[in-house]
């Protein structure tokens, strides 16, 4: 255990000194990018192990893994952000635990994350998941809702009882006008954002980059980044 802490506690420092060379390279603050360790795949051990070298925000794609998770970490001192799309029927689960939700796309899952946020007497922090890659149908390949969209389901996220609108998040496209081209998808992203806060000033937070491209990200002025196998190494393939 001693070698997989060492092992992870290289991996954040690294992680780290590229979120601040990212941030000293935009004229940031360091202290203006939140670093979020995603954890899927891996054990609540390596959680701890985590949350033991200081990490406070770690994220989760599939509730089957996340909610047991959750319960063997719940005296930790940690922030729980659900990051993958979400079926209506693990809503009620991932309530339990989770402190935000990143991916809200649909007018259905906000009404269903209310009913349940109400009912468990929670405050759940809601990001928009904005699809850059989106078609005819509205949504991305990974989710998420188109652009001309954002607007719409950010006015029922704020007007529903138990949820609070905190921002917007997004996947980097493999198609479209912007694969390949990550900091202008995440430019994009920032100017949604900025119109965002027009109408709900307090939808502050912007999730974007994941381990290959945080340095764009914070270049384009990400909040949040959402770092999985840059800390934890490289996942084993899901059966």
């Amino acid at each position: 255990m001693t070698d997989r802490k060492d092992e992870i506690a290289a991996n954040l420092a690294k992680v780290e000194r590229r979120i601040a060379d990212a941030c000293a390279a935009a004229g940031r603050a360091r202290d203006e990018v939140t670093l979020i360790v995603v954890t899927k795949t891996y054990p609540a051990g390596d959680v701890r192990m985590l949350a033991e070298l200081g990490v406070r925000h770690v994220a989760e794609n599939r509730d089957q893994d996340a909610a047991p998770k959750a319960e063997a970490c719940s005296d930790l001192p940690l922030t729980w952000h659900f990051v993958g799309q979400l079926q209506t029927n693990k809503v009620r689960s991932v309530v339990g635990y989770a402190d935000f939700v990143q991916s809200v796309d649909r007018s259905r899952l906000v009404t269903a994350l209310s009913k349940e946020a109400g009912r468990a007497g929670r405050e759940l922090g809601c990001l928009i998941q904005v699809a850059l890659d989106a078609g005819a149908s509205g949504r991305g390949e990974r989710g998420g809702v188109a652009p001309d969209g954002v607007g719409e389901l950010a006015d029922l996220v704020a007007g529903a009882p138990g949820l609070r609108l905190a921002g917007l998040m997004t996947v980097a496209p493999l198609t479209g006008e912007y694969a390949g081209r990550e900091q202008a998808a995440f430019e994009r992203l920032m100017d949604l954002s900025t119109d965002l806060r027009r109408s709900h000033p307090a939808a502050t937070m912007v999730s974007a980059g994941m381990s290959a491209d945080l340095e764009q990200a914070v270049a384009a002025g990400a909040t949040h980044v959402r770092v999985g196998s840059a800390v934890l190494g490289v996942r084993p393939r899901l059966g």
